[in-house]
C-alpha cells in the first residue's frame, strides 16, 4: 500500500449480489482511479461478485454483537470495534461512506471524521414510510440516524424523498451512481451460451432484478401476455417471489416463453444481446440496469417510478407503474422498433467523475 495516498473507506454489510453492492465496488474504482488507496469494510463474508484487484479488502464480523440484546448498545460497542479497526488496520482516512441501513445504524456511533451515508433507495418505501403503523417511531428513528453525517442521495427523486420525510435539517445532496463503461463493455464480450435453444442474439427482451415486490414481476408479466410479441421474456435475478412468478407464467399459459436464467454475476453478455430492455420497478433509488444497459447501446423501457428512470431516460420510454395495459404497449414498440428507444450513455456517470463530485462535496 502507498501510505502517501489518501484514504478511501466504503462500508458495507456484504457483498451480496444486489446493485449497492455493485456500486461500492465501482465507487472504489473511481476513487483508486483518483489516486487513492481504497478499502472495503464489510461486516459478513458473503461475496456475491468478483473482486476488483485495484481495492483492499477487510472483514469485521458483526455476528458476535448479535448476542448482546440492547440494539442501541450493540451498535455503539461495534462502532467502537469499527473505529479501532480502521484506525490499527487501515489508517486515518479521508473520506468514509457507509452504504445502505445496516451499515448506517453502526457508523451513526463512530467517531471517525469525514463520514458520509449514501442514500441509495427511496426511505418512503424502502421503510414503508407510505403506511401510517408506528410511522412516528420510523421517522424519529431514522432522523436519528441520517441527521448525524452528510447523505448523499443517487437520484434527485431519493434526495426530495428524503428531505420530504426527514425534514430539512438532513444535511444532503444528489450524486448518481458510477458506471464502468470499459468493464461493463469488457465483461458484456465473455462468452454467451445458454442451454435455452430460443434464446437467439436480439431475439429476446430482458429483464434484470430480484424477484421481489419493488420490482415487480408480476405487472411485467401479465404485461408481457398482452403484448403482441412473439419474443421471448428472459428473467435474470433470484428472490423470495420466484415461485409465485413461475406460477403466474404456468397461470398465464407463458411456459415456453418466459425463461428464468437466475442470478448471474455477469449479467452483460445477456444485456449485450438483448433486443431491448425493460424495467417494469415500483420503486427504486437509481436502478443501475438502465445506464448499463446505455452504455451497451442497448434499448430500455421503463415504468416510471418516483426516482431514477425519469432521469436517465425520455419521457416517450417511460409508462405509469402497475400500468400494465401501458406497458404491454410500450414492450410491443420496443421489440418492433428498438431503435426508437436508444439513448446515449452520459460520461457524467464513469467513476473517476462521480467519485470526484464526493471529493469536491467533502472539502465545499
Amino acid at each position: 500500500m502507498n501510505q502517501s495516498s489518501k484514504i478511501a473507506v466504503l462500508i458495507i454489510s456484504a457483498i451480496k449480489g444486489g446493485g449497492a453492492e455493485r456500486s461500492v465496488l465501482t465507487l472504489g474504482q473511481g476513487f483508486y482511479e483518483l489516486g487513492y488507496e481504497v478499502h472495503i469494510l464489510r461486516f459478513k463474508s458473503l461475496t456475491e461478485y468478483d473482486l476488483n484487484p485495484n481495492l483492499n479488502y477487510h472483514m469485521l464480523k458483526f455476528k458476535p454483537y448479535k448476542l448482546i440484546p440492547n440494539e442501541r448498545i450493540r451498535h455503539q460497542l461495534f462502532a467502537r470495534a469499527v473505529d479501532k479497526f480502521i484506525t490499527k488496520k487501515i489508517g486515518k482516512p479521508d473520506i468514509i461512506l457507509s452504504n445502505l441501513e445496516p451499515s448506517d445504524r453502526v457508523m451513526v456511533y463512530s467517531k471517525l471524521p469525514n463520514i458520509m451515508y449514501i442514500i441509495r433507495n427511496d426511505i418512503s418505501h424502502k421503510f414503508k414510510l407510505t403506511e401510517n403503523h408506528n410511522l412516528e417511531k420510523k421517522i424519529s428513528r431514522l432522523q436519528r440516524i441520517y441527521k448525524t453525517h452528510p447523505c448523499v442521495c443517487v437520484s434527485k427523486g431519493v434526495e426530495n424523498d428524503l428531505q420530504a420525510r426527514l425534514g430539512t435539517n438532513i444535511t444532503s445532496t444528489t450524486i448518481y451512481n458510477a458506471f464502468d463503461k470499459q468493464l461493463i463493455e469488457n465483461m458484456s464480450n465473455e462468452s454467451f451460451s445458454t442451454p435455452h435453444r430460443m434464446l437467439q442474439p436480439d431475439q429476446y427482451i430482458l429483464h434484470v432484478g430480484s424477484l421481489t415486490y419493488q420490482k415487480a414481476h408480476d405487472v411485467l408479466i401479465k404485461a408481457y401476455a398482452k403484448s403482441s410479441t412473439d419474443y421471448p421474456l428472459v428473467l435474470l435475478g433470484k428472490g423470495k417471489l420466484l415461485e409465485q412468478t413461475k406460477a403466474l407464467v404456468k397461470n398465464l399459459g407463458l411456459d415456453d416463453k418466459v425463461i428464468f436464467l437466475g442470478f448471474n454475476k455477469n449479467p452483460y453478455p445477456y444485456m449485450k444481446h438483448a433486443r431491448g430492455l425493460v424495467l417494469s420497478s415500483r420503486f427504486e433509488g437509481f436502478v443501475r440496469v438502465i445506464p448499463e444497459a446505455l452504455a451497451l447501446q442497448v434499448p430500455v423501457v421503463s415504468t416510471n417510478c418516483p426516482s431514477g428512470p425519469s432521469e436517465m431516460l425520455p419521457s416517450d420510454s417511460l409508462v405509469p407503474v402497475d400500468d400494465v395495459e401501458a406497458l404491454a404497449i410500450k414492450m410491443t414498440e420496443l421489440m418492433k422498433d428498438p431503435q426508437k428507444f436508444k439513448v446515449d450513455f452520459d460520461e457524467k456517470f464513469l467513476p473517476k467523475n462521480i467519485a470526484k463530485q464526493y471529493v469536491d462535496y467533502l472539502v465545499s
